[in-house]
């Protein structure tokens, strides 16, 4: 049998991730293979806008990490982010008669009906509990308390339907069997940060290349998440305006940006090359970068529920690609008022293997790696014959036989961060319909049953048949007297 291993891909706007990684005792992770696809011809801010590129794509990536792994790989975990991920509040109320204490079956309730708040064109991918208010009090736990109102807070997690089916359609095509999909920031989040600034309050900020991810925690609880359409490739594409290539814009930010430049220290007469030929003034360079990531931090703080702003005691934590700019840390401190500022250039547990893609920590590969380590049943199938095996039956990728993999979840079974897939979504709605009927048949027949026991009643108490009763009791009484 193939060694064991998980699989996760992250669909970026700029690229397309895969990464195979074993996990260890201790907690660690052992990466095996990486592979990578550029991405921004079908994938816009985080969303897929062509199926069959995007499917394309998938089947390479499959393929790259095949051969690094020299085995089929059967399922894979998959990212869920983008541009139309966003956070709702929302607030389920039970008015209950006095003295009843809350149970289990009754949070049951609360979180059913919050499971079913219509969002018109939006999917609910995700839930994160908030608190629950028990009377005028809030509770995290409230089973076995007394009270005559109970208050669920909830934070749904909601993507638009049209991008949540597109994604799981390029995986249908693909023909890549999907173990389960996560919610991206979640995943990320429990990667980078720290249980202490999970619970002292902090606001995670992910700067990627098309968009910018905001995640609020305070109490260990998610209680805000956003993205803005901002990212890395918004200042690359301002520092194009300079009339250059924007590879050449890029190259340029990777050397020469800066987040924060003192005024004094920029020099009027110094110019910046794009190449042999051409040059740049730095001041201009300068307040471009400064211009655009002005505004991004500011759009990406002003998504901070402002109740929040004093309860940060874990600061803000920066990630991805965009967070290694130069005196980043200044810049954010500048422009929020907060001074514990953090980077975090790679998970909090230890990552071995995967060459310089791992080795690097630029933040770059921290919520592939985040999906890798949710990850946890085996995602190999068998081992591909070196030697070629002009036996072995054909298999499409990701069609293989899946040697470990978890019965479709019921709604109430999903744990936080984990997404039902457009086919359980599917099945269970088929489950549902056919629960129905199947209820609306018993109906009728019970319907039917009491109607003629009813019709058969009401025969019975009739004149008439009332009458033949009294004449044949008659009868068999003057016959019985003969006797």
């Amino acid at each position: 049998m193939a060694k064991d291993f998980i699989v996760a891909i992250e669909l970026g706007s700029s690229k397309v991730t895969g990464i195979a990684g074993q996990k260890n005792l201790d907690g660690s992770i052992t990466v095996l293979a990486v592979a990578k696809e550029e991405s921004s011809s079908f994938i816009r801010k985080g969303v897929v806008y062509n199926i069959d590129k995007t499917a394309l794509c998938l089947q390479s990536i499959i393929k790259k990490l095949e051969t690094q792994l020299k085995t089929k790989i059967s399922q894979v975990y998959v990212g869920v982010g983008g541009q139309s991920i966003r956070g709702v509040r929302n607030i389920v109320v039970k008015e209950l008669p006095a003295g009843t204490i809350v149970t289990d079956a009754l949070i049951d309730e609360l979180v059913y009906l919050n499971r079913n708040t219509n969002y018109p064109d939006q999917e609910r991918i995700d839930t994160a509990v908030q608190e629950y208010k028990v009377d005028s009090q809030y509770q995290q736990d409230p089973v076995g308390i007394q009270c005559t109102r109970l208050e669920g807070n909830y934070l749904n997690i909601l993507q638009r339907k049209t991008f949540f089916k597109n994604l799981n359609k390029c995986f249908e095509t693909a023909g890549i069997a999907i173990a389960e999909m996560l919610n991206a920031p979640l995943a990320l989040a429990e990667a980078v940060l720290t249980e202490a600034e999970r619970r002292s309050g902090c606001a995670l900020i992910d700067i990627g290349s098309d968009t910018t991810t905001v995640s609020v925690y305070s109490k260990n609880i998610l209680r805000h998440l956003a993205v803005i359409p901002l990212g890395g490739a918004n200042i690359t594409k301002d520092i194009a305006t300079l009339q250059m290539e924007e590879a050449d814009a890029e190259k340029m930010k990777q050397k020469y940006a800066s987040a924060y430049t003192d005024n004094n220290e920029i020099d009027n007469n110094l110019k910046f090359s794009i190449d042999q030929d051409r040059q740049v003034e730095s001041r201009r360079f300068i307040e471009i970068v400064e211009g655009r990531l002005e505004e991004i931090i500011e759009n990406a703080w002003y998504q901070v529920p402002s109740e929040y702003y004093d309860k940060l005691l874990g600061g803000i934590i920066l990630t991805g690609g965009g967070a290694n700019l130069k005196n980043i840390e200044r810049a954010f401190s500048n422009h929020t008022h907060v001074e514990k500022i953090r980077v975090a250039k790679t998970p909090v547990q230890t990552i071995d293997g995967g060459g310089d893609d791992i080795k690097s920590k630029n933040g770059m590969m921290n919520t592939v790696l985040g999906l890798l380590l949710k990850g946890d049943v085996n995602c190999a199938g068998y081992a591909i014959d070196q030697h070629g095996d002009l036996f072995e039956s054909p298999k499409t990728p990701g069609m293989q036989e899946v040697n470990d993999q978890r019965p479709a979840r019921k709604p109430g079974d999903v744990p936080a961060g984990v997404i039902r897939t457009e086919a359980e979504k599917q099945k269970e709605e088929e489950e549902a319909r056919l629960k129905a009927e199947e209820e609306a048949r018993q109906k009728a027949e019970e319907e039917a049953r009491q109607k003629a026991e009813q019709e058969r009643i009401r025969r019975e108490n009739s004149f008439w048949n009332k009458f033949l009763k009294k004449a044949k009791k008659f009868g068999e009484d003057m016959v019985s007297e003969e006797e």
